[in-house]
């Protein structure tokens, strides 16, 4: 049997990852049969399953790689730059579709959920560590609990994923986000 250098087994992960996202997109969770990520990631199953496991793996792992993203951007930009770069270029957050699937899922799948939430934790730790950081430099109002300011900004990044997948008009959030980020900033404070 051949030696796969890391190098190429990286790129097959990713090949697998970015095929799924798309099949994912398309077919939502339920629709991305085997045979579909097969066909979308160029992979047999086994190709597939030998790097993630089962299917649920794959989507974790998707999660994961967009919350790792999501959270570099949230430590330098913060969490409304995540939905602007969402709306402005779509066609990269097409698999957030699911998030009506995934909805149901932790609403009904405890595993899942427990899988789910330990993926995400990551954008909750950059998201609460940015506004630490703002709040300790005088960026941000003061007269509500962070842990207030942290359910707010996440529910309206929840808000805006539905909105997107759902496909409904989203004419105006560009405005609306800069609404939501005057009203988490201390009313002193203007952006250089």
């Amino acid at each position: 049997m051949p030696v796969v250098s890391d190098q190429e087994l990286s790129k097959r992960r990713h090949d697998i990852l970015e095929g799924a996202r798309t099949c994912f997109a398309e077919h939502g969770y339920e629709g991305a049969t085997v045979r579909r990520l097969e066909k979308a990631t160029g992979k047999s199953r086994g190709a597939i399953f030998h790097h993630y496991g089962d299917k649920q793996s794959l989507f974790l792992a998707i999660a994961r790689e967009d919350a790792e993203y999501q959270a570099d951007v949230i430590a330098e930009n913060g969490l409304v730059q995540v939905m602007r770069d969402i709306l402005r270029n779509p066609e990269q957050h097409e698999w957030l579709a699911t998030r009506l699937e995934i909805t149901r899922m932790l609403r009904t799948d405890p595993n899942f959920r427990a899988r789910w939430f330990e993926h995400q934790q990551v954008i909750d730790d950059a998201l609460r560590k940015r506004l630490q950081r703002n709040a300790s430099s005088d960026r941000m109002r003061d007269d509500i609990p962070l842990d207030v300011l942290l359910s707010y900004l996440e529910t309206v990044m929840d808000g805006l994923i539905s909105r997107v997948a759902s496909g409904l008009s989203t004419d105006n959030m560009e405005e609306m986000l800069d609404m939501v980020e005057a009203s988490v900033r201390r009313s002193n404070y203007t952006s250089e």
